[in-house]
């Protein structure tokens, strides 16, 4: 993936969220992207920043990394955000990713969580089945709306990919920027 094409992305995912009426352009380069993915640890995602672009919207820009994941059976248990729209871009790697179904057994993250908090706003998990399923890979868009549940029922090796988060309520930390970066 090339320094290009990732600018190319967030400037169409912020532009297709909505005009911008801040007075500037916040520039997210791929070394912070990178930094922030450096320092993923054992957790799958993480935001990079969290932009205020005006008329109640904030875009969260994160960067995510899953592997090897795989169900047989019918049943998944999915995730599903209540107020925040995903754009993810693959990078690199490939899976089946689940979205949609029927949904059952809804529990939800606590309020003060820190995933709740700075990354995905108010979600829950749910078991699924009969959603519709999607090969993604490197190079593919995927945008997911505020509640629908999604899950990766097979990934072969390892999937990143980046998550433009379209936060039209604000729930997310306007101004965050991710500690490795400070």
């Amino acid at each position: 993936m090339t320094r290009k094409a990732i600018g190319a992305f967030l400037l169409l995912a912020t532009f297709g969220a909505q005009a911008q009426e801040a007075d500037n352009a916040t520039h997210v380069p791929l070394g912070e992207i990178m930094t922030v993915f450096e320092n993923l640890g054992d957790t799958i995602d993480q935001q990079v920043r969290v932009v205020d672009i005006g008329d109640e919207l904030n875009v969260g820009v994160g960067v995510l990394r899953r592997v090897g994941a795989r169900s047989d059976g019918e049943e998944l248990n999915a995730i599903v955000h209540h107020r925040v729209t995903e754009v993810y871009y693959v990078l690199s790697g490939s899976g089946i990713l689940v979205t949609g179904g029927d949904e059952s057994d809804g529990i939800e993250f606590p309020a003060d969580s820190v995933s709740v908090r700075e990354l995905i706003g108010p979600s829950g998990r749910r078991t699924v089945s009969n959603g519709q399923m999607q090969t993604i890979a490197a190079g593919d868009i995927v945008v997911i709306p505020a509640g629908v549940p999604h899950v990766f029922s097979h990934i072969q090796d390892q999937i990143t990919y980046l998550s433009i988060r379209v936060d039209h309520e604000q729930v997310l930390p306007a101004g965050y920027v991710h500690p490795s970066l400070e």
